[in-house]
């Protein structure tokens, strides 16, 4: 029983099927509001959406970053539990002010106050960087690219039942949705407060690090500042894309409801299975680098051909071809845990998403102020670019695995020396 609790997935599945009730209400509520401002008028309703949800991006994003530094200083104390906890305190407190919007006479400019109150309790960058701290401390070295494509796989289980069932929960009424979503998440949060515990591996039991040579530990800041480039820029192409893909399908040709925007969602989780799926069955073919490099790839793929979806069976097309762009994230963060000595896992995954909370920013900032500029010649177009800024990402990875290469065939090359030179 103990063993169970110091699992984090049952908190990343409760709260990701939360966070899926709500996204919908919000999304639908903003859109279906910008209807009414524009008089029916859906391409003026997406340009209206695609700014309030920029600038509520911004203000959950900025007040995220201000909260980043105390709760590290929190986590260091107190265990990388902190993280999940008031992120999660948060998320609920911002869920009531759509509560408040949907039964009061308010402007929708309301909501803003729902997205500062998340992101000073750290939002989602903060709930991540706890999810990876306490995977990594649960799990060995070599089982750890396993173990964070498993929490990755937990989150897309969730977020296909989250998707497929939110459309249907708005069909019976918006106020059911939203309310079902504060339930589950107020669960998740009750879940993280009582329930789960902060496991620490004794450092003695701590393994060497990749890059540990004569010069290690400049290898390992090398490696380290490689890995989160990588992440950046693939977190830079692709998270303002998939920000601007909720919108895209809202609007002619496609035009979906509730219900099929509710599979897009689904589809879109289903891409953590079958990434975990293709973990699962590569891993010891290919290793990390090339998991990595294939589901950049898939990612980017799949992207191209979103941008010339004007029916639904391309978009769904589209998802299948990017069934492993899951892969990246959780393994090159499994990647950056084994180059880390166990105690610098809070400080450095809080950089890390203090760095990808900037990137976030500036990825939503720069799609969504994009997007309405080509609606009239080509919507697509943000889909190219964000498959163009993906692509660059393989590049720091692979510096990073000819160094490694470079560095094993040396140590070779010295140990046959050393022994021609003995004989």
């Amino acid at each position: 029983m103990g063993a169970i609790l110091t699992l984090v997935e049952p908190v990343v599945v409760i709260n990701k099927l939360g966070t899926s009730f709500f996204d919908m209400a919000l999304t639908q509520t903003v859109y279906n509001q910008s209807l009414k401002a524009t008089a029916g008028d859906s391409d003026r309703a997406q340009t209206l959406s695609s700014h309030f949800l920029l600038i509520q991006s911004v203000l959950s994003s900025v007040a995220a970053m201000l909260s980043i530094i105390p709760l590290s200083r929190m986590a260091d104390r107190h265990g990388p539990k902190v993280f999940l906890v008031a992120s999660q305190m948060g998320s609920v407190l911002g869920m009531f002010t759509l509560v408040i919007f949907m039964y009061c006479e308010v402007p929708l400019e309301f909501l803003y106050l729902g997205s500062l109150l998340h992101g000073l309790s750290g939002g989602g960058p903060m709930f991540w960087a706890g999810v990876a701290a306490l995977a990594s401390l649960s799990s060995e070295q070599g089982k750890r690219t396993l173990k964070l494509n498993i929490v990755d796989f937990c989150f897309g289980v969730a977020g296909v039942v989250g998707g497929l069932l939110s459309g249907y929960l708005y069909q019976m009424g918006p106020s059911i949705l939203l309310l079902t979503a504060i339930l589950v998440s107020v669960v998740a949060l009750l879940y993280s407060v009582f329930a789960l515990t902060d496991s620490r591996r004794s450092l003695s039991e701590s393994e060497p690090l990749l890059a540990e040579s004569e010069n290690g530990k400049t290898m390992d800041r090398v490696s380290v500042g490689m890995l989160m480039s990588t992440m950046v820029l693939f977190m830079l192409g692709m998270v303002g894309a998939e920000n601007v893909l909720q919108l895209y399908v809202l609007k002619p040709p496609l035009s979906w409801d509730s219900i099929w925007a509710g599979y897009g969602r689904a589809a879109t989780s289903t891409m953590y299975l079958s990434s975990f799926i293709g973990v699962l069955g590569l891993f010891k073919v290919l290793g990390d680098t090339a998991l990595t490099l294939l589901g950049i790839v898939s990612n980017c793929t799949g992207m191209a051909i979103m941008a010339f979806t004007v029916e639904s069976w391309v978009y769904f097309l589209a998802r299948g071809i990017m069934m492993f762009a899951c892969v990246p994230m959780p393994t090159l963060r499994a990647m950056l845990s084994k180059n880390l000595h166990p105690q610098q896992y809070g400080r450095v995954f809080g950089l890390l998403q203090l760095v990808l909370a900037v990137t976030d920013l500036l990825s939503n900032v720069f799609f969504t102020s994009i997007y309405p500029l080509t609606l009239g010649w080509f919507s697509g177009f943000c889909f190219l670019l964000s498959c163009a800024i993906s692509y660059i990402s393989a590049i720091p990875i692979i510096i990073v695995y000819g160094e490694n290469s470079f560095r094993s065939y040396y140590e070779i090359l010295l140990g046959l020396t050393h022994e021609v030179s003995i004989m």
